[in-house]
């Protein structure tokens, strides 16, 4: 599946795969051409209205510009802002999206 990914002017096209899903508990991926990545978003309830998410992102920057927004952490700032419209649209939703949910082992 082709994504893309941009960070201070810089966009970057990759494929990745899922190798883990566990609806509602974890999905964890990794890039199958173009810049290396893996990663792993976590689900934890906390109660019946509230969940919290991590995000655990492993990649190489690629060029002066990647390694300088890495150093200070452009990337790190992305993330969260990327977590921030994750929260909105899903709490604006008020139901799933219908997508479908099933289990992915490790390999």
């Amino acid at each position: 599946m082709a994504q893309y990914v941009k960070v201070g002017g810089q966009e970057r096209e990759f494929d990745a795969a899922i190798t883990e899903r566990l609806p509602d508990k974890r999905v964890a991926w990794e890039s199958t051409n173009g810049p290396t990545h893996a990663g792993v978003v976590a689900f934890h309830r906390l109660n019946s209205d509230e969940t919290r998410v991590t995000v655990q992102l492993d990649w190489q920057p690629d060029g002066v510009a990647e390694k300088i927004g890495s150093a200070v952490s452009a990337d790190d700032r992305r993330v969260k802002a990327d977590l921030k419209r994750f929260k909105t649209f899903m709490e604006g939703r008020g139901t799933e999206t219908g997508a479908w949910r099933g289990h992915v082992g490790r390999p």
